[in-house]
């Protein structure tokens, strides 16, 4: 598969691999480790890279055989594409909290987000640690390369501790959002980390979470009043049943809907505005888009 942007052509995974004469595992660890790949991310996640990748792969290559270390060929290539070298704790803290959670060591995990959580920003370890890996998962899981035992884990753990973070994230005096996920929606973390960015930008977050009826949202609306109203859809077919009730909800409040099943054209027939699913940008225009507004 390739697709362009104003910068070249984008390919998968498997033709970079070709290109470059490089394993995919490699790819795969070069990037998750030092940081040396910059993917782009189409609507349903999928990684796409674009000729600087290639051009990274190239110089790590050559690097590694001058018979320099990984660590070092990597900070090169790096360092001759003008890319500033990753943060060590975001790329180990990555690495690590990989190699645990797929080990089934939820003690390990939680010492990697302790150390993380307790060294960053919020923003910065789930823009950089958490959903970079909650996606390179979910790639994995799809290819074959983790059990559904080992996402299942890891999920469960990173939800777990993620929901600990958003406790009192009702309080204060900022803006409410109110988010659910439609109703037959399981899939609800990337919600609960759209939650937390929305709450760096000092909103207050009501939190009805997965399978949520839509009379039931709709009744919250009238009740609570939120500024904006985020209805997330992720598995295929999710939003389309509930056109006819996100529609009613699209009349009396800001609503926007979210999810790879979301789209503009949803978004347009319902009132909504589309968010798509770069997770923080979406965060910062709903807060943005409030801000103008009031």
């Amino acid at each position: 598969m390739t697709e362009t942007d104003g910068n070249g052509e984008l390919v998968r995974i498997g033709e970079l691999s070709r290109r470059t004469n490089v394993p995919i595992a490699s790819l795969r660890a070069w990037e998750a480790r030092y940081g040396l790949l910059t993917p782009k991310r189409t609507k349903g996640g999928f990684r796409l890279y674009g000729p600087d990748d290639v051009a990274r792969v190239l110089a790590m290559r050559a690097n590694l055989e001058r018979r320099l270390s990984a660590a070092e060929a990597a900070r090169l290539a790096l360092a001759e594409s003008g890319e500033p070298a990753p943060d060590p704790l975001l790329t180990f803290g990555r690495r690590d909290l990989a190699s645990a959670l797929e080990s089934f060591d939820e003690s390990g995990a939680q010492s990697i987000l302790d150390r993380l959580f307790g060294t960053l920003s919020i923003d910065a370890v789930l823009s950089e640690v958490v959903v970079p890996y909650l996606h390179e998962l979910g790639d994995r899981w799809e290819g074959g390369e983790v059990s559904v035992v080992q996402e299942h884990f890891a999920s469960n753990v990173i939800r777990g501790r993620l929901m600990a973070l958003a406790r009192g994230w009702g309080r204060g005096n900022g803006p409410l959002a109110l988010l659910a996920c439609v109703e037959g929606e399981q899939h609800d973390l990337p919600l609960v980390v759209f939650g937390l960015i929305l709450r760096e930008h000092g909103w207050r977050v009501a939190y009805l979470g997965a399978n949520t009826p839509l009379q039931s949202l709709a009744h919250a609306v009238e009740e609570m009043r939120p500024a904006a109203v985020i209805v997330s859809g992720t598995t295929k077919g999710a939003l389309e049943p509930h056109r006819e009730g996100l529609d009613v909800i699209g009349r009396t409040a800001a609503l926007y809907v979210a999810g790879s099943d979301a789209s503009d054209d949803l978004a347009r027939d319902v009132g909504a505005t589309y968010l798509d699913g770069n997770i923080f940008r979406a965060a910062g225009i709903v807060a943005d888009r409030h801000a103008s507004q009031a």
